[in-house]
């Protein structure tokens, strides 16, 4: 099975899709769009159109662990695909993932002005990552 993880943004989502083994995330990719109803249209498409049997969405809590008003359009985004896909949806806590990609992004010698390009794709593969670490290991 193929799973999803989703980097939700304003402006730009950013996916990943695992290998089919679920052991490696990979496909990183970005959706521009800033309407919600099309982005959802769009992640609906993708998800059809690609085989996913299950998604991972970045959770973006507080660094003290509550929700704030990002992480509620979060939980509003899983909710929708939830009811147009039939798939469940897992909000995973990607506190600090951007912060990360945009190191991983320095590190591989990107300049910080394409970093904006590129940061919500690797982010995306960040959060599937770790869900599969944590789902291998039971």
């Amino acid at each position: 099975m193929r799973i999803l993880g989703i980097d939700y943004g304003d402006a730009r989502t950013g996916l990943s899709i695992s290998d089919p083994s679920e052991f490696l995330a990979g496909s990183p990719s970005v959706i521009h769009e800033w309407n919600y109803d099309k982005l959802v249209e769009k992640l609906v498409a993708f998800i059809e159109q690609n085989k996913i049997g299950e998604i991972v969405l970045g959770h973006p809590l507080n660094m003290d662990g509550t929700v704030g008003p990002r992480a509620e359009k979060c939980q509003a985004l899983a909710k929708a695909l939830e009811e147009r896909t039939g798939l469940t949806v897992h909000l995973w806590d990607e506190r600090r993932t951007t912060v990360a990609a945009h190191e991983i992004l320095h590190r591989a010698g990107k300049k910080e002005k394409k970093h904006r390009e590129n940061v919500d794709a690797v982010a995306a593969t960040l959060i599937l990552q770790g869900y599969l670490d944590k789902k291998r290991r039971g």
